[in-house]
């Protein structure tokens, strides 16, 4: 790799051997976990275009993911499970929905390995394919009215496949975005990875929004079909993404471990409990105050599916803007003081946040679904763009991140469940403490968690960003 400075070469050794000779000749040392093997200083000159890239994938990955949690709440309890009972049929479409959050730490598994061993772009690629096939079919899958068991069973099948691919998309798009960014800015290029997620709600509630007036089967149909679109557009992009500068380092010097995820279970296991408790705090948050929600207006009669849908997209209109502005703070602030705080917030707020829709007041119930997204997951997500990275070393980053990402997600997917389940006994006031449990969980983990980016790391970077040529080939 011609053309690397002497600061970026830093940077290509894992942290249980760092080198400092460039550091050191500009007056500064380096401890071994401060800036190791955060790629070239200033980033690479494709690191625009690998965020976008890698945020485009984002978007089309979460617009079939999230797309079932919004057909599940409001379609499938009558199109696959019909029990004549409502709450009954939800609950089981609430279970296939868990089923592919189930399914997501297979896929990081597999993903993460591939990632450690092949490369971040092939499973960039690869995961997008399943996806794209997955979330085609379900909108060609029969109704329990045309084959009977048949048809739960497809898309529980088909559920389980969206969930090994979303697994396995996460890690290899934010480790692209990261390793080609700059120092001072991993935030901002990572955020805009994490913003595609709000990006893909929008799409998919906005799709709903034009299907719901078509009725009958094509109003959950045509949301899933039409993905197919989006997914050719992603594939062409992707595929004209760079391989990243830190994961060719790490397999020109030779440092490929033969097990990654092995690897990481063995010496990093406390940061993968602890990323957990970090991503469970907004995942599974996310499920109680978005998903569940959704179903919650619904039955209860505050609003019906067009408010509803209504609400959603300008909270994800919203989340998209916030997103990208949290990450951006974690660069001046660090990671963990922002994760403190959104998770203390989330923690007081999940009985206001139903008192507020129980209102039935429409203003409420949206000032009420943008409030939590933006502020109690949208600055959750911002933060981990950076922070879970950095966790981790390189050799084993996609494997380790991947696994603390999505093993959570396992929670979060059967939370609308258990949410159901907590109504008919306790009424919203179950829903509600289980939001702010969730919340403390993440409390704990942030508290737990050593900051990545304070003050040291921010200061080394700013002296390697000055004392090293604006122009890295890479």
């Amino acid at each position: 790799m011609a053309g690397v400075t002497l600061a970026y070469h830093l940077l290509t050794v894992d942290s249980d051997g760092a080198e400092a000779s460039a550091a050191i000749r500009k007056g500064f040392t380096m401890s071994n976990e401060a800036l190791t093997m955060r790629g070239p200083v200033h980033g690479t000159k494709d690191a625009k275009r690998v965020a976008i890239g890698s945020g485009v994938g984002a978007v089309i990955e979460t617009y079939d993911f999230i797309g079932f949690g919004t057909a599940a709440a409001l379609y499938f309890g009558t199109a696959f499970f019909p029990t004549g009972d409502p709450v009954t049929g939800t609950l089981a479409a609430f279970a296939t929905l868990g089923v592919g959050f189930a399914a997501r730490p297979i896929g990081g598994i597999i993903g993460g390995h591939l990632g450690d061993k092949l490369g971040r772009k092939p499973v960039l690629v690869a995961s997008l394919i399943l996806m794209g096939i997955a979330t085609f079919m379900i909108g060609l899958l029969p109704t329990y009215s045309q084959v009977g068991l048949l048809a739960p069973a497809l898309l529980v099948f088909v559920r389980i496949v969206q969930g090994l691919a979303f697994g396995a998309e996460w890690g290899g798009a934010i480790l692209m975005s990261y390793e080609h960014a700059p120092w001072k800015s991993k935030g901002r290029y990572t955020g805009i990875v994490q913003a595609g997620f709000p990006v893909g709600l929008l799409l998919a509630n906005l799709v709903f929004l034009f299907s719901v007036q078509l009725g009958g089967e094509l109003a959950w149909r045509i949301p899933f079909l039409a993905s197919i679109v989006l997914v050719a557009v992603g594939l062409i992009i992707r595929s004209k993404v760079p391989e990243s500068p830190v994961f060719d380092e790490v397999k020109d010097s030779g440092a490929i471990v033969k097990s990654p995820i092995v690897e990481v279970i063995k010496t990093d296991w406390r940061n993968i409990v602890k990323g957990i408790g970090l991503r469970i705090a907004e995942t599974a948050g996310y499920a109680v105050s978005i998903t569940y929600m959704i179903s919650y207006l619904h039955t209860q009669q505050l609003a019906d599916k067009t408010q509803t849908l209504v609400a959603l997209c300008i909270a994800s209109a919203i989340g998209i803007f916030a997103t990208m502005a949290w990450a951006r703070l974690t660069d001046r602030i660090g990671r963990r003081p922002l994760y403190i705080w959104s998770c203390a917030f989330a923690l007081l707020f999940g009985i206001p946040m139903f008192l507020l829709v129980n209102t039935g007041l429409f203003i409420l119930i949206i000032a009420t679904l943008a409030i939590s997204y933006a502020v109690c997951q949208n600055s959750l997500a911002g933060a981990q763009g950076a922070w879970f990275p950095e966790l981790f070393q390189a050799k084993t980053r996609a494997s380790g991140a991947s696994l603390a990402y999505q093993i959570s997600a396992m929670v979060s997917g059967f939370t609308p469940f258990i949410t159901t389940l907590l109504f008919v006994s306790f009424g919203w006031m179950g829903p509600a403490l289980l939001f702010s449990f969730y919340a403390a969980i993440g409390l704990w983990a942030a508290v737990a968690t050593r900051e990545t980016w304070g003050k040291r790391e921010r200061e080394l970077a700013d002296e390697a960003s000055k004392s090293t040529p604006e122009s890295v080939n890479v």
